[in-house]
């Protein structure tokens, strides 16, 4: 009953910027804590920015200064900007979302399918 789509990656230099999306939809009553995590192939997936329903948001300390994430509650899209980006930052981005599709049900988390950022001259 709910998607995330994420949109927006690509391939980018060193230094370059993208702006990722995320779009929920579906039945949704609220949405409470959005975030954007990473992968590498081999790696764990980490937590890259999270942001509250009310603006209040988090990094982590390898894309802080870099990266700012933003939400448009009407529209039930995250966004995170990434600037200055390095190699390192190559991985596939996904979205995820805390949300209740009714009042009266409980807050269950959502996961997008990911979208490819490559960091490479």
């Amino acid at each position: 009953q709910v998607q995330l789509v994420e949109s927006g990656g690509g391939l980018v230099q060193p230094g370059g910027s993208l702006r990722l999306s995320c779009a929920a939809s579906g039945t949704i009553f609220s949405i409470n804590t959005m975030g954007w995590y990473r992968q590498a192939p081999g790696k764990q997936r980490e937590l890259v920015s999270t942001i509250t329903s009310g603006g209040s948001t988090n990094y982590a300390d390898s894309v802080k200064g870099r990266f700012t994430i933003s939400r448009d509650n009407a529209r039930d899209t995250t966004y995170l900007q990434m600037n200055s980006l390095k190699p390192e930052d190559t991985a596939v981005y996904y979205c995820n979302a805390d949300l209740r599709t009714r009042s009266w049900t409980t807050t269950t988390t959502y996961w997008g399918r990911g979208t490819q950022v490559t960091v490479s001259s």
